[in-house]
């Protein structure tokens, strides 16, 4: 049985506790023994790890990721793709998250849930090719990816979107009276998914088809979190809107856990654009008062003033019904195109947003066309258009930044990606990010993945260091002890993975070697895959995964495993 010692280095644990002095045993996939500096090991070890001047603490679980198609993906092309997550220390990662996935697929729904998934599809995978989507259900996902073998361990929620694509495609109503057979039919497949080992549900209120659910049907879903799970799944929701309607929106995510007597995350908290920067304070009084009035509700949020989605998002929710063809021949039609201009020009979102009508987010009223670009499309000839913004898209273009967007949303039949600036602040104005940093109730995710394909968010190489060289060594926001908790303890209680996240006997040897010193990412918006610096070793499983170096490359044998609920 291999053995590892790692010794010299400062523990920082993953629960908070302040650092310490230790040397941590490893046998095979476990910490076996923490044992006092400078104490042999019980019958010698085998491989001996270097530490002095360094942390040792646990692998970082990022509880909001969206790389669902690269761990699909055959072991040698996911590992190009995970080189920037492994690289920071990441270990752990939840799919499935904002109401979008892969699963449940059927003939009738895989053409509407490639639509929806085309901008968070690896470059790797043909768009055309069915062989790459060999599920039918999480369950099957999951057998595919622990036959395929996967870089880092990997668990899933259930998204909300392919229930209802499944039960109603792209359309704004479910079938039967008052929605009652589509929310049997969505009831049943979760049921499911969660006895296939889903950590629970997420929805994604802001994005077809999720945009036209009332309250009601999400709170109908989370009862059978409650009736299946007994409290050990959660709903994570991307909430109606962050902007216009976020106080609101929250309230629903707190009305959602108070009815149906489940655990709630608000996903990515942040408020968008200049104008409710603002409302961070009252959204964490709101959820303050949940907790005390018996909601279990936490947050998870990505330590960055821009976000990465699909480009469809600034489309009003109409323009979206029956999916990305509908969407391109509405654009391709003169008069309609000028509705939906219109729509976008002037429509200001109000509560409830799902009547007809009804817009929960009109991102670019809340941003702009300057703090919008283009951050992915296809390998043809708008690959200049990366790294516009829309407005810059527009000039270039000769047209208007809305004709200019839409024009090049036809040319690739909607698989193209977004990069808002503004969420929760700019790189002048800090404020929104710091007091979402500090809370205790929030985890830190990264919320962005590389796909192989144009410009993908910083995030997807830097979260992790960010936090510990601007907001632990620079601005000390956090102590060490804190930040680490927020990054692996905390997350793994919030999913229930007891011997993940923490370094303590028995536990898995998920583990990162870091010089306090000098970690930090050079990662940014202009060059984004960017490794991060300072990170010495990572170990996934007892395995190491990467090892600093002059490669810096991770490793080529998988050592990540499937995740579910329940179990480790």
């Amino acid at each position: 049985m291999t053995r590892t010692l790692i010794r010299g280095g400062t523990l920082v644990d993953g629960t908070g506790a302040a650092p310490r002095l230790a040397e941590l045993l490893i046998e095979a996939d476990r910490i076996v023994d923490l044992l006092d500096p400078g104490a042999a090991p019980p019958d010698g070890a085998g491989r001996v790890i270097e530490a002095t001047g360094r942390v040792v603490c646990p692998g970082f679980i990022d509880i909001h990721s969206h790389g669902d198609l690269i761990h699909a993906l055959p072991p040698g092309e996911q590992r190009a793709l995970m080189a920037g997550r492994i690289s920071q220390g990441i270990t752990t990662e939840i799919v499935g998250n904002c109401g979008m996935g892969v699963f449940p697929r059927t003939d009738h729904s895989e053409g509407a849930l490639r639509g929806v998934a085309a901008w968070m599809t690896p470059a790797a995978i043909p768009g055309g090719d069915p062989g790459m989507w060999p599920w039918s259900d999480l369950e099957s996902y999951l057998s595919h990816l622990e036959a395929n073998g996967l870089h880092v361990n990997v668990g899933t929620l259930q998204p909300h979107g392919p229930l209802r694509i499944e039960a109603a495609g792209l359309d704004r109503d479910l079938p039967g009276t008052a929605g009652a057979e589509g929310i049997s039919m969505m009831s049943r497949r979760l049921e499911a998914a969660l006895d296939a080992g889903a950590f629970g549900l997420s929805t994604g209120l802001i994005y077809p088809p999720g945009i036209y659910a009332r309250t009601s049907e999400i709170i109908e879903l989370a009862r059978v979190l409650g009736r299946r799970c007994a409290g050990t799944a959660l709903v994570a929701s991307h909430i109606r809107g962050s902007s216009e309607t976020l106080l609101p929106a929250v309230e629903e995510l707190l009305e959602v856990g108070r009815a149906a007597g489940v655990r709630v995350q608000h996903s990515h908290s942040e408020a968008v654009g200049p104008d409710h920067w603002a409302a961070i304070d009252r959204v964490l009084e709101m959820e303050e008062a949940g907790r005390r009035s018996g909601v279990a509700v936490a947050f998870d949020m990505f330590p960055y003033t821009a976000a990465a989605t699909m480009m469809l998002a600034i489309y009003p929710p109409w323009a979206l019904q029956g999916g990305v063809d509908r969407l391109l021949a509405r654009l391709a039609d003169p008069a309609t195109r000028d509705d939906i201009r219109d729509a976008i020009e002037k429509t200001v979102p109000s509560w409830p947003p799902w009547g007809e009508g009804g817009w929960p987010h009109n991102l670019v009223k809340a941003v702009g066309w300057d703090r919008i670009t283009v951050g992915s499309v296809g390998p043809g000839a708008n690959r200049g258009a990366e790294g516009m913004s829309l407005r810059e898209l527009g000039r270039a273009r000769g047209a208007s930044p809305f004709d200019a967007v839409s024009d090049l949303m036809m040319e690739e039949r909607g698989a193209v990606s977004q990069i808002i600036h503004g969420i929760s602040g700019s790189e002048d104005h800090q404020e929104g990010i710091e007091t979402l940093l500090a809370h205790p109730a929030g985890a830190i995710c990264t919320d962005a993945n590389d796909f192989g394909k144009g410009k993908p968010h910083p995030a997807a190489y830097g979260t992790c260091p960010l936090v510990l060289s601007r907001w632990v060594r620079e601005r000390r926001l956090l102590t060490i002890e804190v930040a680490v908790h927020k990054m692996t303890g905390y997350p793994a209680t919030l999913l229930g993975l007891p011997d993940r996240g923490v370094v303590r006997r028995g536990a898995f040897a998920d583990l990162v070697v870091f010089d306090p010193a000098t970690i930090g990412t050079g990662a940014g918006f202009g060059s984004p895959r960017v490794t991060a610096r300072g990170i010495d070793l990572v170990l996934i499983n007892g395995a190491i995964a990467f090892a600093s170096g002059a490669s810096g490359e991770i490793a080529g044998e998988p050592s990540g495993r499937v995740l579910r609920r329940g179990g480790g």
